[in-house]
């Protein structure tokens, strides 16, 4: 599947951008806000050659031939900007935003040598040359694509197991059970928003419902947690696992048809590790199976791949950026890891409120630092 899909895409070239740094003086030069004076002659233009850096720019073509003329800014045979039926005597600006490079000037009379027009590189050019177009974000959007496909594929045949051994009453395997099947369904939460209400049927948990635990509405993955962990029996709840494989699978083909827009990447992972941050706090995501460390591993994993897509954008736009990413990422696991005892992680209820607050605190930090993803990729 993964092949077929992206052997169907056109991957986008990132190109390196050279910037060339004149070092010789130009006869005239231009700051922002400031019109550069040419004056025309019937044999030249003066100054025939100009510097100006990138960016909007102003020029004041004034008219001291004999003959009607125009000027005009040419990169090769294409037209950047021109003014036309300037009379002797008179003059006429024109304005234009040049990109670095060099360019020719017509000079009055089609038949007069050609000026020249340096463009030197200029902060805001850099900074925006740094920024992808958005046909940039197909290989990465396609990728994404084919992660949530497999993800919700993974989701089922999970789910598939879970309910299975709920369903035959084996209490111990579906406890076991339960945490992997989460684990698939993490992976895919940072896009939740797309599928609302499945999401509520499949991860709602019950402070949300007027009657709590007891509430008919209540149901899903936290209903069957309920049953197992707090009542250590699968008493009543083959319904409800029946349900919840239902609606995964409703899952899966709604993901087929999703669309994740590039400014909702990496805007939906740093919202979604904000909340874990809170759910962290307050140790009341796995209430009753306190498996809340493996859910928050499952979370951070899942906003990787977003950011890990978005990287080779990401390091063009803003190097700093993808590198402190990268520290922040490799900080929040290993401050979940760090709490790991023989390869499993500890019942969330056995953590300090001290412990809890730190995982909070860098799930935040990372988070903030995801924030940043979208202005330096010009999405804002």
């Amino acid at each position: 599947m993964k092949l077929a899909i992206v052997g169907a895409l056109v991957l986008v070239i990132v190109a390196g951008v050279i910037f060339y740094v004149a070092s010789q003086a130009a006869k005239h030069s231009s700051t922002p806000g400031n019109a550069i004076t040419v004056t025309i002659t019937d044999a030249s233009c003066d100054p025939n050659e100009i510097t100006v850096p990138a960016g909007p720019a102003s020029f004041e073509i004034v008219n001291k031939s004999s003959r009607t003329v125009e000027w005009e800014i040419l990169d090769g045979v294409y037209v950047i900007a021109e003014r036309e039926n300037i009379t002797p005597g008179l003059s006429r600006t024109v304005t234009a935003k040049v990109a670095p490079g060099d360019y020719a000037i017509t000079c009055g009379l089609l038949s007069n040598p050609r000026g020249k027009l340096h463009v030197t590189p200029s902060a805001a050019s850099i900074a925006e040359a740094a920024k992808p177009s958005m046909v940039a974000f197909i290989g990465p959007l396609a990728e994404y694509k084919v992660y949530l496909v497999l993800e919700s594929g993974a989701l089922v045949a999970a789910t598939q197991a879970f309910t299975d051994a709920i369903k035959a009453g084996d209490v111990e395997l579906a406890k076991t059970l339960y945490s992997p099947a989460r684990a698939a369904y993490m992976h895919l939460e940072p896009v939740a928003d797309r599928f609302a209400d499945l999401d509520t049927a499949i991860n709602a948990r019950a402070v949300y419902f007027e009657k709590q635990e007891d509430d008919p509405a209540f149901g899903g993955f936290h209903r069957l947690e309920y049953g197992l962990f707090a009542k250590n029996s699968t008493d009543g709840l083959a319904p409800i696992a029946d349900k919840l494989l239902t609606d995964v699978t409703a899952l899966q083909q709604r993901v087929r048809q999703l669309q994740v827009p590039p400014e909702k990447m990496a805007d939906s992972a740093a919202r979604l590790l904000s909340k874990v941050a809170d759910s962290a706090a307050a140790g009341d995501e796995d209430r009753y199976s306190h498996s809340d460390l493996a859910d928050f591993q499952a979370n951070v994993e899942g906003s990787r791949k977003i950011v890990t897509l978005l990287r080779p954008l990401t390091e063009k736009a803003n190097p700093d950026l993808a590198k402190s990413l990268d520290t922040q990422f490799d900080a929040t696991l290993a401050k979940l890891a760090s709490f790991k005892q023989q390869d499993q992680y500890p019942s969330y209820d056995r953590l300090s409120d001290a412990d809890r607050a730190a995982i909070a605190d860098q799930m935040r930090a990372l988070a903030a630092e995801i924030t940043k993803v979208n202005a330096a990729l010009g999405l804002e």
